[in-house]
């Protein structure tokens, strides 16, 4: 018996998997609400938010982890280049994520239910550690000696006074959500695809990973902690059975009533049914105890010509 190797089907897609629209439009936009209030109820815990920064810089350092200023000094080489990382990071995020879970819904209905389940739960993590341990960014930290890029070259997503920006909370950059929505993006891509060319996908996590240590909103350990995190939900929420990559059969002729896609016994090797019984009894047929006569699905009529031809 043969396997032979098989991946994702590009055939349509299976509408049974699909989860009502509306449903689904409205559980999203329910999530996405829900996080960014829950943001804004994490906000303003200024001291300990620069507390727990100078923590996680000298963890950092501890570590012999390479400093977020090297990332950030090749990008200031270049004006363009960090207005483009900054662009990057205010526009990329949510549109991304977006189109990768609408595609999913649309082409490959099963592999969307567990990753909208993986995101929600990434997310939900993600907002219940905002709110235990308040963080402010490395372009916050006096101790870096980094450059607020938003604020200096633009574009940004954030108020110049972090303490009472109404829009987003400066002090949630423990885990990087931007980078672990970007990994999720590139590893649903990847594993609900077949193309030769689906781990570019990959290119997606890790220009993110250096647009936010290069734009000092968030540190090394944001993009380690959120990796963690997001191996925990993958590992809990599992493709079903049925969108798993399976063996393949490999198909082999139907010979002597031998039913496609089983192994085929070596004297079978495709000879006519005459030839078998000019030959007389075969030695392995014999120690079976069986005959050599065509399968029970032949008829009389094609049995008789046999045994004539054996007899001449």
């Amino acid at each position: 018996m043969t396997y032979a190797r098989t991946e994702p089907t590009d055939q349509e897609p299976d509408i049974r998997a699909r989860p009502p629209l509306v449903r689904e439009f409205l559980l999203v936009a329910g999530l996405f609400l829900a996080y960014k209030f829950g943001r804004q109820a994490a906000n303003g815990h200024v001291e300990e938010a620069f507390r727990n920064a100078g923590n996680v810089w000298d963890l950092e350092r501890a570590l012999h982890l390479p400093g977020e200023g090297a990332v950030q000094g090749l990008l200031l080489h270049s004006q363009p280049l960090i207005h483009a990382a900054n662009t990057y990071y205010a526009a990329v995020h949510f549109p991304a994520t977006a189109l990768f879970l609408v595609w999913l819904y649309w082409r490959r209905p099963r592999h969307y239910v567990r990753s909208r389940r993986v995101l929600a739960a990434l997310t939900g993590a993600a907002l219940v550690l905002h709110l235990l341990f308040p963080l402010a960014p490395p372009r916050m930290l006096p101790a870096a000696g980094l450059v607020d890029t938003g604020q200096v070259y633009g574009p940004t997503v954030y108020g110049q006074t972090p303490a009472t920006d109404t829009m987003a909370n400066q002090f949630a950059a423990m885990p990087s959500l931007h980078v672990g929505w970007a990994v999720m993006v590139a590893v649903g891509l990847i594993v609900a695809t077949r193309s030769r060319w689906r781990w570019l996908w990959l290119l997606h996590p890790t220009l993110t990973l250096l647009v936010v240590v290069g734009t000092a909103n968030h540190y090394w350990l944001d993009a380690i902690v959120v990796g963690a995190m997001l191996a925990v939900a993958l590992a809990v929420f599992r493709l079903p059975l049925s969108a798993r990559t399976v063996p393949a059969r490999q198909s082999r002729p139907d010979l002597r009533g031998s039913v496609e896609g089983a192994p085929v016994p070596a004297y079978a090797g495709g000879g006519a049914p005459g030839a078998f019984a000019s030959a007389g009894p075969s030695p392995s047929f014999g120690a079976a105890g069986g005959s050599a006569e065509p399968a029970d699905g032949a008829d009389a009529g094609s049995r008789a010509p046999a045994r004539a031809g054996a007899a001449r």
